[in-house]
Parts: structure tokens; C-alpha cells; sequence
């Protein structure tokens, strides 16, 4: 039985767990309880993505004919506006080659549209269901987008799209991803060789077919690096930084330690930038407002909520994180260790835990930063932890190794990828399997 039939499998048993009724005891063990309350959650979500589905298929049904059905060779597809930085450089490359393509986006204010490009069609789709109800009905060679889990959740293979390319949009994000985030794409764009046996691993355990891969650099970085030019230098006279930068959801940074941290953090000589994930603001929302309730009167304590996290990471003399990929940016960009924090992360919902080895950028944390553990006193004693990692010859160095190693094709990365899309759309054309 295959992962996807898998999934269909656990559902149904999901479902029938819940529609059953379960004799009532005085008394559950925390253990048990922990078990319950998982298998309650997995069923609430399970039912939430099969209505969706369901949803989908009515649509499916009785709209269909009205959708448009005009043919497009190359199709990009945007969640929001964070995600311009992994496409400018592209859409660039395709406007200077004089290539037509078609660029969908899910925000009304994407940066695409201030642009005055003649070879790039741009259209706000909608968001969510929406925008997966029109991508079910694409007409394409070839769809680019960063969004994963293609044909697991929501978003949906159209019968008329021939051919599915997943690129990353951070350094190093390749088994990084929940369960199943690349199995049903044909192609993957790596932003270096060390991520290619580690997706055919995968594909191997799960019986998957092979995967056209190709080693591009990494757009996103590429199009940061050239823009450090444009961030305007920090003074030399103002407080010392640190830029507080986690992931998102209930093991990172701010849901375990958020309020105990940032109380130590308050009134200190530092000023101190946090920056939640972008996603925080749907799935943290009550924490993130709590949050900014409780530091509203610390004069050294803002937020930064702008889709562009360059400028804050510019400032950042110090950046502290948890297992967020922008700990990879700021150390590559700006050649600068940093500081994190280890949450309980369960690595068995995300790809990395189907691989026999522990994923690389967990294993380089310690050799290109320090973990923070507040419980030794580590806060009180920042100011000399900060100063024994600037003298310390020894992490610029392994910061440099390490970007080379995860990072190639450096400035290259917008043309390797158009290349690739071009020569890919002519094997499919020709009719040569991919």
C-alpha cells in the first residue's frame, strides 16, 4: 500500500474512531489523555480537509464548464507576498529573455503588480480554496510554485497541467517540511547537490518514482544578498540589537518560552526586535496579541510584522531563534553566528524523519551558532555569551564552509532555473518522459 492510500486509510479509521461510542471511566492517565487528545485533533483535521475536499469536488462538478481553458506554457504561482523574494529574480530573467509567463498570486498587494513588466501576466486568484479551486483547472506545460504538499491536502494536480516544479523559498529547506510535502511533484529545485540523495532516500522508502532534480542555487538568497546594497548601514551609535525570530506553532520559540523571555528581555540595555513567522498571525494569533498586550510599555521592545524580514535582519547585531530557517539567512547573509533555542520539536511529522540520518542543518547548528538555555542563567549573562561568540574566529569560518556546502550557484540561481523550465518544456513537448 502506498503513503497516499495510507493517508486515505487513516482517515476512514479516524472517522469510525469518532463515530464510536467509548465507555466512560473515572479516571485517564495523563498518557492516555496525551493519546485521546492527539487522536481528537488528528480527527478534527481530518474531517476539516475531507469536507474541503468534498467541497471541492461539488465545485469540480458543476463549474467546471465555466472556467476558462486558455493554455499557458509557464505558470508561477504565489501564496503572498513573503514569497516575491524566490520569484523576482525568475520573473526578471523570463522579462530579459522576452518569455511569456503567467504569474497567479494570493495577495491582492503583491509587489508584482507595481511592476512594469511586458512579458509577465499578473492576476490575484483569491485565497485558499479559492485560489486551489482555479489551480485544479489549470491549463499549463509547466506550474513553479513554492507551496507544498501538493495532491496531500487542499491543493490539487489539474489533468491539464503536464508538469509540477516545487522550488524552496529558504536555504537548506529540504526535508524541513511536514510528511509527504514533495511526493507528488515531478521535479524539485535544490539549492544544492547534498539535497538530492536525501529526497531519492525518500522516494525510495515510499515507492515513489523518481523525481527530475537539478542543483539551481537558491533564488531567494541570491536576490537578499544583491539587496544588502540597498539596506541602508546601521549607526554606529545605536543600542545594541537582537532580533528575536522564531517559526510558528506550538513548539517554537514564542509558544514555549515567549512570556518567560521576553520579561527578561524588558528594560534591559538592548533593543529588542521580534519578528514572528508570517503564519503566526493565522495560527498564533491569540498568543501573538497577548504577547504585544504584555510589552506594549517596554521602550525597548517592538514588532515587526512587514513581509520583508531584510531590514530587521540588517539591524540585528544578535538574532535569537528556534528551529526557523532564518537562522540559515542571517548567518549566510551577513557571515554572523547566532543564538538558539532547542524547542520539543516531533521530527516524525516531518520528512527529515523518514531519513536514516539526522537531517545536516541540525547537525551544523552548533558549529555555525550556540543554543540559549535560559534555566543556566544564559540571559542574565547574554552581553559576555555575545562577546565570546564575536572573538571566535572559528564560526565565521564554519559559516562560510557551510554556505558553500548548502548554498551553490551562487548569482547564478534565476538563470538555471529558466533553463531548466525551458528544457524541461521542451522534453514534454517532444514527448519524452519525465
Amino acid at each position: 500500500m502506498n503513503y497516499k492510500s495510507k493517508n486515505k486509510l487513516i482517515i476512514i479509521l479516524l472517522l469510525c474512531c469518532i463515530s464510536t461510542t467509548l465507555p466512560a471511566f473515572a479516571y485517564i492517565d495523563p498518557n492516555t489523555g496525551a493519546m485521546l487528545f492527539s487522536l481528537l485533533l488528528c480527527s478534527i483535521t481530518s474531517i476539516f480537509f475531507v469536507f474541503n475536499s468534498l467541497i471541492l469536488k461539488i465545485k469540480t462538478r458543476f463549474f467546471s464548464k465555466s472556467l476558462s481553458t486558455k493554455k499557458h506554457n509557464f505558470v508561477i504561482y504565489s501564496e503572498g507576498n513573503q514569497y516575491f523574494c524566490v520569484f523576482k529574480p525568475i520573473l526578471d530573467e523570463f522579462e530579459k529573455r522576452k518569455i511569456n509567463l503567467t504569474y497567479y498570486t494570493s495577495s491582492k498587494n503583491d509587489p508584482v503588480f507595481s511592476k512594469n513588466y511586458n512579458y509577465i501576466k499578473s492576476e490575484y486568484i483569491g485565497k485558499n480554496n479559492t485560489a486551489y479551486f482555479k489551480l485544479a483547472f489549470l491549463n499549463a506545460d509547466i506550474c513553479l510554485l513554492t507551496t507544498p504538499h501538493l495532491d496531500v491536502f487542499q491543493l490539487k494536480r489539474s489533468k491539464n497541467t503536464k508538469h509540477y516544479c516545487h522550488i524552496f523559498h529558504s536555504i537548506s529547506f529540504s526535508m524541513n517540511y511536514r510528511l509527504f510535502a514533495l511526493d507528488y511533484f515531478d521535479s524539485v529545485l535544490c539549492d544544492a547537490k547534498f539535497q538530492i540523495p536525501l529526497i531519492r532516500e525518500i522516494e525510495k522508502k515510499r515507492k515513489l518514482p523518481s523525481k527530475k532534480l537539478a542543483v539551481v542555487g537558491s533564488t531567494y538568497m541570491d536576490y537578499n544578498k544583491k539587496r544588502l546594497n540597498e539596506i541602508k548601514t546601521k549607526p554606529k551609535n545605536d543600542k545594541f540589537t537582537i532580533l528575536i525570530a522564531p517559526s510558528w506553532g506550538r513548539f517554537s520559540l514564542l509558544n514555549k518560552f515567549g512570556k518567560s523571555i521576553l520579561e527578561d528581555f524588558k528594560n534591559t540595555e538592548y533593543e529588542i526586535i521580534i519578528r514572528p513567522h508570517p503564519q503566526s498571525l493565522r495560527v498564533d494569533k491569540k498568543l501573538i496579541d497577548d504577547l504585544i498586550t504584555s510589552t506594549k510599555n517596554s521602550k525597548n521592545i517592538s514588532w515587526d510584522f512587514d513581509s520583508d524580514n531584510l531590514k530587521s535582519l540588517s539591524r540585528a547585531d544578535i538574532l535569537i531563534s528556534d528551529f526557523s530557517c532564518i537562522m540559515m539567512d542571517y548567518a549566510f547573509l551577513f557571515n554572523k553566528p547566532f543564538l538558539y533555542l532547542k524547542t520539543d520539536i516531533i521530527f516524525d511529522t516531518l520528512d527529515c524523519s523518514d531519513l536514516d540520518e539526522t537531517a545536516w542543518r541540525y547537525k551544523i547548528l552548533d558549529e555555525i551558532g550556540k543554543e540559549l538555555k535560559p534555566q543556566n542563567g544564559d540571559i542574565e549573562n547574554l552581553k559576555n555569551i555575545i562577546e565570546e561568540m564575536k572573538n571566535n574566529p572559528n564560526y565565521e569560518k564554519n559559516i562560510i564552509n557551510a554556505s558553500n556546502y548548502a548554498w551553490e550557484e551562487k548569482g547564478n540561481s534565476a538563470k538555471n532555473v529558466v533553463d531548466f523550465l525551458i528544457e524541461t518544456q521542451k522534453e514534454l513537448n517532444n514527448g519524452i518522459h519525465i
